[in-house]
């Protein structure tokens, strides 16, 4: 997808045409490569993602070698929040865990546009709260609800963003996003395979029946989705 056709980042397409005319200029479409590391901790934030397809996790260290999913990037918003919010630095990990493409933007040029006046500072704004409710609920999440609901939870909000219900991971990363062993992991995949509501083989996701995994999902999954979902009705 060429930049200058109508992006399909939600924050850039809730822009008015002018204002995303005027952005052009200084968007770069780069791939997202899956694994690909965006930043790490302690990394200068140089340029912030505008996801038109793709995802971009965010992990935060527990300890010196692990590391747990606190968030997941699609189209509907941006990486780079810390520059947002006047921190130069990341405290996280950002990497590709779905191969697509994204606009870029130099961080100096991102602050300038950011603090112009017109819309897209008020779409960082709201896009920063649903971002952060997230967060929020992820942790509530890993802290007190069954492996199985969490799978079920991750599956579901990768697919929505992916757009597709067939996408890659590996058990390494599984692992980052439960906060549990690569065991248990694997215990729990092998049981959803059993009742046929995935098919997982080489790092390869395909989901089989969604209607049922939304059904051993959380409530954490309907309560960021309508989060979502909320923002999209005030412009995103």
């Amino acid at each position: 997808m060429s930049k200058n056709t109508k992006p399909t980042n939600r924050l850039l397409a809730a822009l008015p045409a002018k204002e995303y005319a005027h952005l052009l200029p200084k968007l770069e479409e780069i791939s997202l490569t899956f694994t690909e590391i965006i930043y790490k901790p302690g990394d200068v934030i140089r340029r912030v993602y505008f996801p038109n397809s793709g995802i971009i996790s965010l992990l935060s260290a527990v300890e010196e070698r692990s590391l747990l999913e606190i968030g997941i990037v699609g189209n509907e918003g941006f990486v780079g929040l810390p520059v947002f919010l006047g921190v130069k630095t990341s405290n996280n990990r950002a990497i590709v865990q779905g191969t697509g493409v994204a606009l870029a933007m130099k961080t100096a040029d991102f602050l300038v546009e950011s603090k112009n006046g017109g819309a897209l500072p008020r779409l960082l704004q709201r896009y920063t709260h649903s971002l952060l409710t997230q967060i929020s609920q992820s942790a509530v999440c890993n802290r007190f609800h069954e492996i199985e609901a969490r799978l079920a939870r991750w599956l579901l909000m990768t697919a929505d963003r992916m757009k597709t219900a067939n996408f890659q991971i590996t058990q390494e990363f599984l692992s980052n996003m439960l906060g549990v062993r690569r065991e248990a992991v694997s215990k729990s995949a092998a049981a959803f395979q059993q009742r046929q509501l995935i098919s997982y083989s080489r790092g390869n996701i395909s989901i089989i029946n969604r209607a049922d995994l939304e059904k051993i999902a959380c409530n954490c999954y309907s309560i960021i989705k309508g989060e979502e979902r909320n923002s999209a009705a005030n412009g995103m």
